[in-house]
């Protein structure tokens, strides 16, 4: 994994013991004024055993932006931790500025074989501002991928997972991405939740925006369900495979306040993109609405997206 950054402090910890989740860790301080344990982020990287097996937990605190995280492939920079509910992501990026590519986040306490699966998990919490991700995986089962807060741009990465796996009230764009559903882990007859927006209120700026999607798996799913009071979620020029439930969308805790909700489907295609059985309180968007919504411009109004550096995309 290479690590580029613009900052002087890294905590990153290394789970020693499988056996003893919250016993000894190896926490790792990087300090250019010399009261760490390394000057150089890439020395500590480097101080990590080759072909280290122990699980990994990354946080990138909220005062250290502009941090580039690059590995070697979705498939082989892998990391993995293994502790159940929000407090304990596998990686946290709190602060603004940051792009990461070519690797996953994995939280697998909930995994194979495993008795846990309606335990929430997270893989990944975003909490900063102006954060990208390009081509990287995230999987558990449920709540995945914490999209907490702030403008975000996911671009051809891989979401997995059954219950309310993409939730939070982050501002986001997911562009080219596959939504792969687990119902496999689910108990037989229960049906997933790919999302849980928590959009609090009608002026706030936030929704999760599927753009040219892949979404499939096995089982049947709802599209989403409502975290807040005004929780918005569009899916647009998506494929979908034959696992969306009929009726699409479930009102949750907010039956009756239906109204509120802006959840939205337009011009999706496959065998799960029948609309005629969807539930009456859908929203029907007019075209301009979603090319608004679809437009980078919904998550980049001055420019951050264009002034990152390229050459890392």
């Amino acid at each position: 994994m290479t690590l580029v950054h613009c900052f002087y402090t890294l905590l990153i910890a290394f789970l020693l013991s499988l056996d003893q989740i919250s016993a000894k860790c190896k926490t790792v301080t990087v300090d250019q004024s010399g009261h760490g344990d390394f000057s150089t982020i890439q020395s500590a990287i480097n101080s990590v055993p080759s072909n280290n097996e122990f699980w990994e937990k990354v946080k990138i605190p909220y005062d250290k932006p502009y941090i580039i995280l690059k590995g070697s492939g979705q498939r082989k920079t892998i990391v993995v931790w293994n502790e159940p509910y929000l407090q304990s992501p596998t990686f946290s990026s709190l602060a603004d500025n940051i792009i990461v590519k070519s690797m996953s986040f994995v939280n697998s306490y909930n995994g194979p074989n495993s008795k846990n699966s309606r335990v929430p998990a997270v893989s990944a919490m975003v909490n900063g501002d102006k954060s990208f991700f390009y081509r990287c995986g995230f999987s558990s089962v449920q709540d995945t991928l914490w999209d907490a807060t702030g403008r975000h741009y996911f671009k051809e990465c891989h979401i997995e997972g059954a219950v309310d796996f993409i939730f939070g009230n982050g501002q986001s764009i997911y562009e080219d991405c596959s939504i792969h559903f687990l119902g496999e882990m689910l108990e037989p007859g229960l049906a997933g939740f790919i999302t849980a927006q928590g959009r609090n209120n009608p002026y706030e700026s936030n929704g999760f925006v599927f753009k040219n999607c892949d979404i499939y798996g096995k089982g049947t799913t709802f599209l989403g369900r409502p975290w807040r009071d005004f929780s918005r979620v569009l899916f647009y020029n998506c494929k979908f495979s034959d696992i969306i439930h009929p009726s699409g969308w479930d009102a949750w805790n907010y039956v009756g306040k239906e109204e509120h909700l802006t959840f939205a489907e337009y011009n999706n295609y496959g065998p799960g993109a029948d609309t005629s059985k969807r539930v009456k309180w859908v929203k029907k968007l007019d075209a301009p609405t979603v090319a608004k919504l679809t437009s980078m411009s919904f998550v980049d109004t001055d420019g951050w997206f264009q002034s990152m550096p390229a050459r890392y995309f």
